[in-house]
């Protein structure tokens, strides 16, 4: 059994949720998100459409951990994750493999299998119709 995970090794896997973010570019809306997660029950809240230009990794005084990879050059995509306080000491890794797609692992611990957790943003199409 790894040393961190030994409090949460009954943990099961159980409460995704998703959150189109619009943008987290700002410290201020940094804390609007928080503050709405704490609002809800959540294991993992995957991100998309953050805009952000520099990825994120903080670690909150809960213990919630977020990670937030990039958008693209136009100021496009941008996805991440926040994962609550009794899931954080599982997290293995989190990957932004593209603008668009981010990966986070979750190891075993104890009777609960490891989790990998992708998140992808998908837009649709534009509403106004080109002539």
């Amino acid at each position: 059994m790894h040393a961190n995970c030994r409090r949460s090794c009954r943990y099961n896997y159980g409460q995704p949720c998703t959150f189109n973010a619009r943008t987290l570019a700002s410290q201020a809306c940094l804390e609007d998100l928080m503050m709405q997660a704490r609002k809800n029950k959540y294991d993992v809240i995957g991100l998309t459409k953050t805009r952000r230009h520099r990825a994120l990794h903080a670690v909150f005084e809960t213990g919630e951990e977020l990670f937030l990879g990039t958008c693209d050059s136009r100021g496009v995509g941008g996805v991440g994750v926040l994962v609550s306080t009794p899931l954080a000491m599982n997290i293995d890794s989190y990957e932004s493999l593209t603008t668009r797609i981010g990966r986070l692992r979750l190891r075993k611990c104890g009777l609960t299998p490891a989790l990998t957790i992708f998140v992808a943003y998908a837009p649709t199409r534009a509403t106004k119709k080109r002539s």
